[in-house]
């Protein structure tokens, strides 16, 4: 009797250092599992809609536009988060802008105009940083370190997802009209919420969540944790309010997974938890209803 409880207790005792120790004992620890919750928990959703409306290389995009911002941030005022998240919304929002003045007065459609602009962009933006800091500046930037959250960058992720899901929630009826049928929003909007407003407020959001993402996973991973749970949650459910459920969750799963698996394996913070993303992905083409197995069951029993 005494043996299985000492064998029970040495396994509780395991799984709590394996799964709960790191933060329980680490404040940055607690800082990157906080920060990247609230972030899956704006992001992902936003991926969702990215989906939706056949744009999800928009964020990969925009993810990359956001460097230039960010590097004349890093070279007026340091490692300053303030500044290099102001510049990077702005750099965002004149790429998205350019792009689509681009489309509008040309033949180019507004997909290749944004690849052109946002492949200038990266080039810049890493030129940019490598002229004017170190080799670890360029990393912590396009990589980012969620082991490396400090108050300041918990607070701005905090006051982004916040801000994020309550527009998105208010925002909710329009965004799906307008990626539905935005027609049909155009003849019955009122004046001042056309289509078009819609849009820009939608890229908004894209961006600040993808700026507020730069300093966890970098500004070459952040849209990986917007867009891997939506596409995974698109293969699980038919029905948007699910995917939008699905996708924060695995978002959150991938975050505490990944912050776990990097600490104890000792690998980089930003790429474990993309990865860990990756790998649920992968389960889902796998396992999922809309995924490869299901699928093939399917067409095995109706040719049985």
């Amino acid at each position: 009797m005494d043996s299985t409880l000492n064998i029970h207790h040495g396994l509780t005792l395991d799984m709590w250092n394996l799964l709960v120790a790191p933060f329980a004992e680490f404040a940055f620890m607690r800082r990157a599992l906080v920060a990247t919750l609230a972030l899956s928990l704006s992001a992902a959703p936003l991926g969702v809609f990215l989906s939706l409306r056949r744009m999800s290389l928009l964020g990969d995009a925009l993810s990359h536009a956001i460097l230039p911002g960010v590097a004349i941030g890093f070279m007026l005022c340091g490692l300053s988060l303030t500044a290099m998240a102001a510049g990077g919304v702005i750099a965002g929002m004149l790429v998205a802008a350019l792009a689509g003045f681009v489309s509008r007065s040309t033949v180019l459609k507004e997909d290749a105009s944004l690849a052109a602009i946002y492949l200038v962009a990266l080039a810049l933006g890493v030129t940019l940083i490598s002229g004017h800091g170190t080799q670890l500046d360029l990393l912590h930037i396009l990589f980012g370190s969620a082991l490396g959250v400090d108050t300041s960058g918990l607070l701005l992720v905090a006051t982004v997802a916040s801000v994020s899901v309550l527009a998105l929630a208010a925002a909710y009826r329009g965004l799906v009209l307008e990626s539905f049928d935005p027609v049909f929003l155009s003849a019955v909007g009122r004046r001042g919420l056309r289509p078009w407003v819609w849009q820009q407020g939608f890229l908004m959001l894209v961006v600040v969540n993808l700026v507020a993402g730069f300093q966890t996973l970098g500004t070459l991973m952040a849209v990986g944790l917007m867009m891997l749970p939506a596409v995974s949650s698109r293969l699980w459910h038919n029905t948007l309010p699910a995917q939008l459920v699905n996708a924060g969750l695995q978002a959150m799963l991938a975050g505490y997974l990944g912050l776990l698996l990097s600490y104890h394996l000792d690998t980089p913070s930003g790429p474990t938890i993309i990865g860990c993303a990756g790998a649920l992905y992968f389960a889902s083409l796998l396992l999922a209803p809309g995924g490869w197995l299901p699928r093939a069951l399917h067409r095995w029993q109706r040719t049985a």
